[in-house]
């Protein structure tokens, strides 16, 4: 079972890399809204990088992320990264009322520039914004010794900031001034 569960963890990295990041990297042609057909996703990995996918392992591989990072459509033909694109897509999302509090969890060594110029997306399309302080813990830690900001979410949206909330549940939000921001180390 180790050995499909690190199969699965392969799988699941090789398309975050093709759906939010490089669909170029296997010649994918992906839509504007980030869809790739799974057909294609199969053949051209193993015509690319001699990986052998099925639409079982594929739909097992989205069944059991636990971060929930892809999505197959409706109809069974194709498959998206739900947010954390480095490419331009339209993931079609609404604006919706965030909570009045949401948190942000990076590593202690981008705190002063955070502090500085507030939370930035850098090479995403979106700053990530958390439900809970342990799920931004979680994120922190994946980054080095974590610090958890708390994001005064209700106010921001009160003041005309827009954001959205992902398939996956993951708030997003193209940016978080500085006076939103409060440390929570």
């Amino acid at each position: 079972m180790k050995n499909t569960n690190q199969s699965f963890v392969k799988i699941s990295k090789f398309l975050s890399l093709l759906l939010r990041h490089s669909p170029q990297a296997i010649h994918l042609n992906m839509d504007e809204n980030g869809w790739v057909s799974i057909e294609q996703l199969i053949e051209n990995a193993k015509k690319y990088r001699n990986m052998n996918l099925s639409f079982e392992l594929i739909n097992k591989v989205v069944e059991t992320n636990d971060k929930q990072r892809f999505i197959i459509s409706d109809d069974k033909t194709k498959i998206r990264a739900n947010q954390g694109h480095s490419i331009n897509v339209d993931l079609q999302l609404e604006e919706k009322v965030p909570p009045e509090i949401l948190y942000h969890g990076t590593a202690s060594r981008f705190y002063d520039s955070i502090m500085k110029d507030g939370i930035r997306s850098m090479s995403r399309q979106y700053v990530h914004l958390s439900l809970t302080e342990e799920i931004a813990t979680q994120v922190g830690k994946r980054h080095g010794e974590p610090v958890i900001l708390k994001i005064s979410s209700g106010k921001m949206h009160e003041d005309g900031i827009k954001f959205y909330l992902s398939e996956n549940n993951v708030w997003l939000v193209s940016h978080v001034p500085v006076e939103y921001i409060e440390a929570r180390k």
